[in-house]
């Protein structure tokens, strides 16, 4: 009996020195669908990390309102995590005020140099690194995808979140010359929340808008769904990122792969929590791009899909 007490004493510290050693990530984002989450979980799986086994996630979403990132991103600071993944420009810019030493893996669409959150993609110094889209850099690709679709839309509303400063500036000057070059002027149209959705749909009709550009943000890729629907039912024609938008009744989706991007961010998130050094990380980029086109939505807004474009699209909902 004693030796069986002695090897019981010898293993219970062992077990809570194991369970206190579980690293645990600080998930910041203003909003995140689960779709999106998986393809995360699924790169942290890739890297040799399963939540609830050998890794713990503390999850902090701002429920769309990006003036708390600052505070969420200190309070993971504060809960002494091992790593925080940023998933948008406004949490990362959030979490690089809040920590110097904590490491830090990002998601963002905005060039992560121009925004100050890396010295280099190649070589990013500090604690910083992780994954950028193509989202933002194929903005003009988007408006020339529409403008085929809608050749006669001479004014283009651009739908922004002005809670992200930094991704709407970004986005607005590349997307400008492309609209010079065919001749379209943009309107900029404001929302940050779902009920100001609503409040811009209504509205365009009599700002003489013809069609519509979504900005990439975090908050609106949580509301994809709603953005395809209100498009839909305010008959205008809008594209976005992602297939959830499409398929709720956008016309057209065209983005980096979803579940490539977060992947890559869990496979980096893995990394970092094997012991390397953010410094020394590249910065990725994803490559994948995928368009979507909803042939039902296009036939009630009596748009002629072009062939073309239509061999090119990776998905036809019809």
């Amino acid at each position: 009996m004693a030796s069986v007490l002695a090897g019981a004493a010898v293993a219970w510290p062992f077990a809570a020195r194991t369970q206190q050693a579980i690293p645990v990530i600080g998930f910041l984002t203003s909003a995140l669908p689960e779709g999106r989450l998986r393809a995360f979980r699924d790169g942290l799986k890739e890297a040799g990390y399963i939540e609830g086994q050998n890794v713990k996630i503390e999850y902090r979403l701002a429920n769309d309102q990006n003036d708390r990132l600052p505070e969420l991103a200190t309070e993971l600071v504060q809960h002494g995590v091992t790593v925080i993944v940023a998933a948008g420009t406004v949490s990362a810019v959030a979490a690089k005020a809040a920590t110097k030493s904590v490491p830090v893996v990002f998601a963002v669409a905005a060039d992560p140099v121009k925004t100050g959150l890396v010295r280099s993609l190649r070589q990013p110094g500090g604690n910083m690194t992780g994954v950028t889209d193509l989202n933002l850099d194929i903005g003009p690709k988007r408006l020339d995808l529409i403008h085929q679709l809608v050749p006669t839309a001479t004014v283009m509303g651009v739908l922004v979140n002005p809670t992200s400063p930094d991704l709407t500036a970004a986005f607005l000057h590349i997307l400008q010359p492309a609209a010079d070059a065919i001749g379209v002027q943009l309107h900029v149209l404001h929302a940050s929340t779902e009920a100001e959705f609503d409040q811009v749909f209504a509205s365009l009709n009599q700002t003489g808008v013809r069609a519509l550009i979504v900005s990439p943000d975090a908050t609106f890729n949580a509301h994809g769904e709603r953005l395809g629907a209100l498009s839909l039912r305010y008959a205008v024609p809008t594209i976005y990122e992602h297939r959830p938008f499409a398929a709720a009744g956008g016309l057209i989706s065209y983005s980096s792969d979803d579940d490539e991007y977060l992947r890559l961010v869990g496979r980096y998130a893995g990394k970092v929590l094997d012991g390397e050094k953010p410094a020394g990380l590249p910065v990725m980029q994803s490559t994948k791009v995928d368009m979507i086109i909803n042939l039902k939505t296009a036939k009630a807004l009596g748009i002629e899909v072009p062939l073309p474009i239509i061999g090119r699209a990776d998905e036809v909902i019809e």
